[in-house]
């Protein structure tokens, strides 16, 4: 039989064992004391989905989210808890995207889980294990992306702020990675990394300096949370859309990533290789970096799956095609532009990727974008 409290309630009462005891509870154990001492309640407390939750300050919210009902299943009451957490025990039925407030006053007790958990920092700082890892401060307007199968936790003893968004994994496939199509390199490394069923635990650590926009989209998602109608899933899904987006759009070249092997962060490396494909060379790259050549490709291959020459293709041909679609400078010029000595190569190149020339593709790809409004043709 399901119980439930409220954000509030069951926060107050690990914040005063924590100030009695000096360690914290683990959530299941608060809700197991609680419900014991005959603090849970049968009935669910109202939640009001007219308030404008929008206009509020962080603070003003998080008085707010005091408020929201909680439900708590059996298994959240129950005085042991996995390490290993299924989906399916903390994102409700039917449903793709589930966000909380982070609970604070908890103690460590790293664990692992088959769904992507995003953790954004709105307020404060809080102590983010991984792994084997000493324990990282990630503070205000930090976000990290725990990929499926990481071993890790996230601790807050303070009135810090963080929102926790859990997303099944068929979710995050068809969401997340569905942004990330265009020929990015960055994008190309983070579906690498964060693909479903890799063998190697992972994070993405972004730094936006609070971003109003991704704070007002965690809200939006808090509350669809709350709401559990036939439409909230859908909006939720739409919401992390919106989430991902901006943060890609804004905020890609603070990335960081977990660096299981021990070297330079390879995000750097990427985002050199980004901004320097033109006249990019292995042995260019190697010294740059301090690396030896075959150390170099091995650890491009390793993380992306391709080589250097592959990875400078793509990047010169999607330019290209940015060029040729979007402007009208000349095909000699888009050849140079991108990082072909005459445009002979670039035509042979581009033909083997698009199967046709550069002119016919322009031709083919204006055409189809041209919009005449109220035409008939």
């Amino acid at each position: 039989m399901a119980l439930y409290t409220t954000y509030g309630d069951i926060q107050k009462f690990m914040a005063n064992y924590y100030k009695r005891t000096g360690s914290g509870l683990q959530f299941n154990e608060a809700a197991e004391r609680m419900a014991a001492a005959g603090k849970l309640s049968e009935e669910e407390p109202p939640f009001d989905p007219g308030l404008d939750y929008y206009s509020l300050s962080d603070v003003e919210f998080d008085k707010a989210v005091d408020s929201f009902p909680m439900t708590l299943g059996p298994s959240l009451y129950q005085p042991e808890m996995s390490r290993e957490v299924a989906e399916d025990k903390m994102i409700p039925y039917r449903t793709d995207v589930f966000t909380i407030r982070h609970p604070r006053y908890t103690r460590a007790y790293t664990h692992r889980h088959n769904y992507f958990e995003v953790d954004v920092v709105v307020k404060g700082h809080g102590l983010f294990y991984f792994e084997e890892e000493a324990p990282r401060e990630l503070k205000e307007g930090e976000i990290v992306i725990v990929a499926p199968d990481s071993t890790h936790d996230f601790l807050l003893d303070d009135d810090s702020i963080v929102f926790c968004i859990c997303i099944r994994a068929s979710t995050f496939d068809t969401s997340f990675f569905s942004l990330m199509a265009r020929q990015d390199l960055l994008s190309f490394f983070f579906r690498q990394t964060l693909r479903g069923g890799s063998d190697k635990a992972n994070y993405l650590l972004f730094y936006t300096g609070g971003n109003k926009k991704l704070i007002y989209y965690c809200r939006s998602l808090l509350i669809e949370s709350q709401k559990a109608d036939p439409y909230s899933s859908t909006c939720a899904v739409s919401y992390v859309n919106l989430f991902f987006s901006e943060l890609l759009r804004g905020y890609s070249k603070t990335i960081r990533y977990y660096n299981y092997e021990g070297d330079a962060d390879f995000t750097l490396i990427l985002q050199y290789v980004q901004h320097n494909y033109q006249t990019l060379t292995l042995k260019s790259l190697a010294e740059f970096f301090h690396y030896s050549e075959p150390h170099l490709c091995s650890l491009i291959k390793e993380n992306t799956g391709s080589n250097l020459t592959d990875l400078v293709r793509r990047l010169r041909m999607r330019d290209a095609v940015h060029y040729l679609i979007d402007t009208d400078i000349k095909v000699s010029e888009i050849a140079e532009i991108v990082g072909y000595n005459s445009s002979d190569h670039f035509s042979r190149v581009f033909r083997s990727e698009y199967h046709m020339s550069p002119r016919a593709y322009r031709e083919k790809n204006k055409a189809a974008q041209a919009f005449i409004p109220f035409s008939t043709e």
